[in-house]
């Protein structure tokens, strides 16, 4: 059995990576001012960062469901004889329910993954997918794999402006107001692809502290006996300077030496909700 693996943007593999290591990805389309782009492919990070720092209305969507369709069929026509897909966890978008009833129509040749990951960690299911399809492993032994390890992985992120989480309403503008003068600054924790308010730090240094401290506290407990080969650490944001970015990452690579620690930006459909300047560390268990 030859097995394809598709994924969206929302895991941080672009397309040109996709490419080169046989990984099928689909960009994920955002809203600004009622136009659809698709990441990658008609918009930029960039791009989007000027909107959001434009105060524009920006909203996330789900892809097409014939983008999904078509891209299955191609796959099972030309060499492919099933087709794992791994989209952002169902807890935080419609998008992976609507791909599973989709793959009913194909005979148990489609089948959808939902193991609660977005971002980094999804990116690392996906690799995972991608190692054990190269190892023989049928579509519905990766699926089995990837979801019996829904849980094991954590995302720490702090926003740097208080301004589009507002406009998910989930803080009214008078909370963001007086925490902006403050100097504070939530940090939001995933897990099992639930988004809860984990800390408050005041300013970014603090947040920073206290992020890098609950990746070490997680590797004491919750991780503790998985080999440092199984683990991922990464880092994540929305940085508009690269020497931002470049900063982050050399803080998570001092404060954990013996992992490999590398950057992806946040896809575009989290970034239109947690705005620029947004910064993250994510850890989880991999299977290769």
């Amino acid at each position: 059995m030859k097995t394809a693996i598709m994924t969206d943007t929302n895991s941080g593999i672009s397309l040109k990576e996709g490419q080169k290591y046989g990984i099928v990805v689909l960009p994920m389309p955002v809203i600004i001012d009622g136009k659809a782009y698709l990441e990658e492919v008609s918009i930029t990070h960039e791009q989007l960062y000027q909107a959001l720092n434009e105060e524009r209305e920006i909203s996330s969507s789900q892809p097409a469901p014939s983008q999904l369709t078509k891209r299955w069929e191609y796959l099972l026509k030309n060499g492919y004889d099933e087709v794992v897909y791994i989209p952002m966890t169902s807890s935080l978008s419609g998008s992976c329910a609507t791909a599973s009833a989709l793959a009913a129509d194909y005979n148990g040749k489609v089948f959808v993954v939902d193991n609660r990951r977005i971002s980094l960690t999804l990116l690392d299911s996906v690799y995972d997918a991608k190692y054990l399809a190269d190892n023989g492993l049928s579509a519905a032994l990766i699926k089995e794999h990837l979801e019996a390890n829904t849980d094991r992985n954590d995302i720490y992120i702090t926003l740097h402006s208080l301004k589009r989480i507002v406009k998910s309403g989930r803080i009214t503008a008078a909370g963001a107001a007086i925490a902006t003068v403050l100097g504070i600054k939530p940090i939001l924790k995933i897990q099992g692809g639930k988004l809860d308010a984990y800390a408050k730090g005041r300013g970014m240094k603090a947040c920073e502290t206290i992020m890098l401290d609950a990746v070490r506290k997680d590797l004491e407990n919750k991780y503790a006996g998985i080999p440092k080969s199984h683990i991922s650490i990464g880092a994540a944001g929305t940085f508009e300077k690269k020497s931002d970015e470049k900063a982050w990452v050399k803080k998570i690579r001092t404060a954990f030496p013996d992992y490999t620690v590398n950057y992806k930006p946040l896809s575009c459909s989290i970034a239109c909700h947690v705005g620029t300047n947004t910064q993250g560390i994510a850890i989880g268990y991999i299977e290769r």
